[in-house]
């Protein structure tokens, strides 16, 4: 006999996102999800990373045209003075090392939690039944196996490293193989790991509680519904 939850009268234990899809499924839209990513914001993030990386005072208010001349040779760097597709293209450095930590990112968390929250929901999804009630229960595994996730995901920290180096300081990389970097770096590419994790803890937590929170206030789970593409961009964005 099923039992019944007093809140809400769902059933105890039940699976945090009823109806959810395939391994394969996951992995194979994360993935996905990785390379888009990459491809729409790896260009922004290299910007972002070179001003930051610039220490010269960059904005001339008493002279615009410095001010564009300083921003160019910041941001293009060699390729300041080149044409527009020279520009671009300067823009993506170190992208075999930001397409394989982005990809295996996206596939390690958003393939990995659903595992993660599956076993948790087997293993203590009645106690956060009985204890917080269906609803707020499932959103608190789901926050919770987000969290645990995140936290391991430093271990993808090196691939980040090596993106920035590429992005800002590309002569300290050159013509050095894969290899060669891990060997000579060494736990040197883990530098900030822990402050990582403090990060990604309560920011997976969130991300992923406020995403079930929506849908579950939208209805999504319930007897087998599955999301609308509508409503998995606004879980997305309450997540976020």
């Amino acid at each position: 006999m099923t039992t019944m939850s007093s809140d809400d009268d769902k059933p105890i234990g039940t699976s945090a996102i009823a109806g959810s899809p395939k391994s394969s499924a996951r992995i194979i839209g994360s993935a996905v999800a990785g390379v888009s990513e990459l491809a729409l914001f790896h260009p922004v993030d290299t910007v972002a990373k070179r001003l930051m990386a610039t220490e010269a005072q960059l904005i001339t208010i008493s002279s615009p045209s410095q001010t564009f001349v300083n921003l160019n040779g910041a941001i293009f760097r060699s390729a300041a003075l080149e044409g527009p597709l020279s520009k671009v293209t300067s823009l993506f450095p170190g992208v075999g090392f930001g397409a394989a930590y982005k990809i295996l990112q996206r596939i390690y968390k958003f393939g990995g939690q659903p595992v993660v929250l599956d076993r948790m929901t087997r293993l203590y999804g009645a106690e956060f039944d009985e204890r917080f009630g269906h609803k707020t229960g499932r959103t608190l595994l789901s926050a919770t196996s987000g969290s645990l996730i995140g936290i391991g995901e430093v271990a993808l920290l090196p691939l980040d490293a090596l993106k920035v180096k590429a992005q800002t300081a590309p002569e300290q990389i050159k013509g050095r193989g894969v290899v060669d970097i891990f060997r000579s770096e060494g736990l040197a590419l883990y530098r900030g790991a822990g402050l990582t994790a403090m990060r990604n803890a309560p920011g997976s937590f969130a991300l992923f509680g406020g995403n079930t929170a929506a849908k579950t206030f939208m209805g999504v789970g319930e007897a087998g519904q599955r999301a609308t593409w509508t409503q998995d961009a606004v879980a997305s964005c309450v997540g976020a």
